[in-house]
């Protein structure tokens, strides 16, 4: 949904503005109709969407745990809401608080109110927060909630500056292959030519490669970039994304740093779950929404056609062979000792 800016003159004839989200224009007009607005003026929010980008998650964390405090020092859940709306230190965030705190006065749910606005709160926040509403034990999910986002930001630059290194060691030999191409190879290029017997296939090939940096560098240009577009569409098909997706986890050093991540982010996802009460079915379907690729989305599909049928956690993880077996083993003494909830975490 939209959120859309408007002006509007009550039954007395005073001017009213606000802000109300909503699919399409028309749709919000209908609305203010309904409460006996007349709409002078109707704009959408530009802004609204140009600022989730830009939004850090660690910054989102933080907040979840300041509401959460903020609620166990008895601040009833709008004013606490308002009071995140008011910072001057993060507009961007305190403009999301904004919208979530004009849903709740008009008797919006928290999660309701987030689910409007998934450009900032993915479907997995959303659950935890409804879970809790639900269960009554709002301050305890969004604590939860809170450490959990923070911990997976801190695992992300973590992850990311572990690769720095192999990155700049990329780009240095991706610049000097590009040097010898460009400048190096046509310089000895007249020498290759007059070899006795003709050119090898090697030297033949060195020369192609630097035709196409040299001569048609325009035209490689065109092809490489053709060519990451069209990989891009394809990633984008189910069949063609879990085979892409096998080829990346398979990688030497890379395919072993995604799947850890996201066997940290899962187990931090489920265990957050199920510390808060949730049952474990519920628990692996939100895990299952938050799971960051498709392998790992189908190996918690198989653990909850087991779990129905009443078997552990843990074995149909291991035949999934997403995680490694010290994990699961972890799992299965955490299942066996009734404390899979701390395992997890």
């Amino acid at each position: 949904m939209a959120t859309f800016e408007y002006k509007a003159l009550n039954a007395s004839g005073q001017r009213v503005d606000g802000t109300l989200a909503g699919p399409t224009e028309q749709a919000v007009m209908i609305e203010l109709e309904s409460r006996q607005l007349t709409p002078v003026a109707i704009a959408e929010r530009a802004e609204a969407r140009r600022i989730v980008s830009r939004i850090s998650k660690r910054k989102l964390g933080e907040s979840y745990e300041q509401l959460a405090d903020l609620l166990h020092a008895g601040v009833p859940l709008l004013r606490s809401i308002r009071v995140l709306a008011n910072r001057k230190s993060q507009p961007k965030l305190s403009a999301v608080f904004r919208d979530l705190g004009d849903a709740v006065e008009k008797g919006q749910d928290l999660a309701a109110a987030m689910s409007e606005r998934p450009d900032v709160f993915p479907p997995v926040h959303v659950a935890m927060v409804r879970a809790g509403e639900k269960g009554g034990f709002l301050e305890q999910a969004l604590k939860r909630l809170g450490l959990l986002v923070v911990g997976q930001a801190e695992l992300k630059s973590k992850v990311a500056g572990s690769l720095v290194y192999p990155s700049m060691l990329l780009a240095v030999g991706v610049l000097v292959l590009g040097v010898i191409f460009a400048f190096f190879v046509p310089m000895m290029r007249t020498q290759f030519e007059g070899m006795p017997g003709g050119v090898p296939a090697i030297t033949r090939l060195v020369l192609g490669i630097s035709d196409a940096v040299t001569t048609y560098g325009l035209v490689t240009a065109g092809a490489v970039v053709a060519a990451i577009i069209g990989a891009r569409f394809l990633v984008r098909r189910p069949g063609v994304s879990e085979q892409a997706t096998r080829v990346v986890l398979r990688a030497p050093l890379l395919g072993r740093v995604l799947r850890s991540y996201a066997t940290a982010q899962t187990c931090q996802l489920l265990g957050s779950m199920l510390t808060q009460g949730v049952p474990m079915l519920q628990s692996l379907q939100v895990a299952r929404e938050g799971a960051p690729n498709v392998l790992l989305r189908h190996a918690i599909e198989n653990a909850t056609e087991a779990v129905k049928r009443g078997e552990n956690l843990a074995p149909p993880l291991a035949a999934s062979g997403f995680f490694d077996d010290d994990v699961v083993e972890m799992i299965a003494v955490g299942e066996a000792a009734n404390d899979l909830d701390s395992v997890l975490l």
